[in-house]
């Protein structure tokens, strides 16, 4: 069955179907996030398959850049892998159609501003929307120069999901996340993407005060690594986050005819911990 024809997120996007089905089951949502193209983009809609049945309820795709100044060192070499490859928007978008050809399970790609606007906000919106996507992530576009891409987004239905980090005063959450917003990424410390260990200390507070500034979801990401942390942090917010403990995983078994089994296992046991 073909999802991406389908312009129901016109009327309600997947990603509140989602967090609105989760809350009514009493459950956290586990979003994960690989970088498209890494290995390669056939690999990348396997790997999308493979985690949803594992216990996704959210995938992120990164677009591949050339300099990624919010990412750590784990995500910038799957970047640059991805680029050697040749990965760009419109494979990505490809991508997308093919994994819709199969899942509705709920989109988002997470890119650098400087890609969408040589694609054009107008085409890149249109696009997004042609073949599947829900979502956008864009870490480098503050909120006070995103009306514009915003404006192409929601007229196509589609969410440009806000970043608030710890540093974020209680007024700008309340500017950056006003309105409907899919959810808000929470983002557990400052400085770049990377696997780190144990609950970062304030995070709690932090939650409270965008949970006080806002009606959307929360997902808290950057730094999420293993099970048994995703289960404390999940106790504070709505969704968890997992990126680079994923792409390592990736780069680990790349070369494995075990991969996809080693990322099934590994979204699993997130899924299972929350």
């Amino acid at each position: 069955m073909a999802y991406a024809d389908e312009k129901t997120m016109l009327l309600e996007n997947r990603i509140k179907q989602k967090f609105d089905n989760l809350a009514r089951r009493g459950e956290k949502g586990l979003i994960t996030f690989v970088t498209a193209g890494d290995p390669d983009l056939e690999t990348t809609v396997r790997l999308v398959l493979e985690m949803e049945k594992a216990g996704a309820d959210i995938v992120e795709l990164g677009v591949p850049y050339s300099d990624p100044l919010a990412d750590g060192p784990v995500i910038q070499k799957a970047s640059l892998r991805a680029l050697k490859n040749g990965t760009a928007l419109k494979g990505i978008f490809g991508a997308v159609r093919e994994v819709r050809k199969q899942s509705n399970i709920p989109l988002i790609l997470m890119t650098y501003y400087n890609p969408v606007l040589r694609y054009g906000l107008a085409a890149f919106a249109a696009e997004a929307l042609t073949v599947g996507v829900d979502g956008v992530i864009v870490p480098d576009l503050p909120v006070e120069e995103a009306a514009p891409l915003e404006r192409e987004l929601t007229a196509q239905g589609l969410y440009l999901i806000p970043l608030v980090a710890p540093t974020s005063g209680a007024e700008r959450i309340k500017r950056i996340t006003a309105g409907d917003r899919g959810f808000v990424y929470c983002v557990s410390l400052t400085g770049v993407t990377g696997i780190r260990q144990g609950v970062p200390p304030g995070l709690e507070d932090f939650l409270d005060c965008v949970r006080r500034n806002t009606a959307n979801p929360l997902a808290v990401g950057f730094g999420v690594s293993h099970p048994e942390q995703a289960r404390e942090i999940a106790k504070h917010c709505d969704a968890v986050i997992v990126g680079s403990a994923l792409v390592k995983t990736i780069e680990e078994y790349q070369n494995s005819p075990d991969l996809l089994v080693h990322v099934k296992n590994f979204v699993h046991s997130l899924k299972e911990a929350i």
